[in-house]
């Protein structure tokens, strides 16, 4: 194949970020499944490890040591899952994780050896766009869901933004339909 036609294949795109900077490039997905992890012995996938050093924080030295074998993202047919596979949890903010048409910024918490669908197909067709974005920070992206390593963040926590978390994912989803 061209590597035209391989960028035209995939399914997502997968950046990785420290507080408000995004460290390296943006990982295109290709396969269904794509193991996300910081430090995982003879693993295939985004290696979060192997990213390019820079001065970090004490918080994100820390939990950039939680991430360990880190997630397993797959994308089904009835939409895209993410399979907790490191010794603490993970926190998730998707727009379909509400049962109403709208924004959303409810912040889920799975927990070790859990998965959640992060992302639904048929959810997503019937979102309206938001009214009010006075609770957001950044731009709005119907197509995307952020995971933050280890530390929640929203009205319930300290942590207001999701920029302010340490590591964190932002998975950009292509054309799903």
């Amino acid at each position: 194949m061209s590597s035209s036609s391989l960028a035209q294949n995939h399914w997502c795109n997968v950046a990785y970020w420290e507080l408000r900077t995004r460290v390296g490039r943006l990982y295109p997905v290709h396969d269904a499944s794509l193991s996300i992890f910081y430090d995982l012995p003879q693993g295939t996938g985004f290696c979060l490890g192997l990213l390019p050093l820079s001065p970090r924080s004490t918080s994100v030295q820390r939990t950039r040591g939680k991430i360990g074998h880190g997630i397993l993202l797959s994308k089904e047919p009835d939409g895209v899952w993410a399979y907790n596979r490191s010794q603490h949890p993970i926190f998730v903010n998707s727009p379909t994780l509400e049962h109403h048409p709208y924004l959303s910024l409810t912040v889920r918490r799975v927990m070790p050896g859990y998965s959640l669908k992060v992302f639904d197909y048929e959810k997503s067709c019937q979102i309206q766009p938001p009214n009010d974005l006075v609770h957001m920070e950044g731009p709005y992206d119907p197509n995307s869901v952020r995971i933050s390593f280890a530390k929640g963040w929203g009205p319930c926590y300290s942590r207001q933004f999701i920029t302010s978390c340490p590591c964190w994912l932002e998975i950009l989803l292509n054309n799903h339909r």
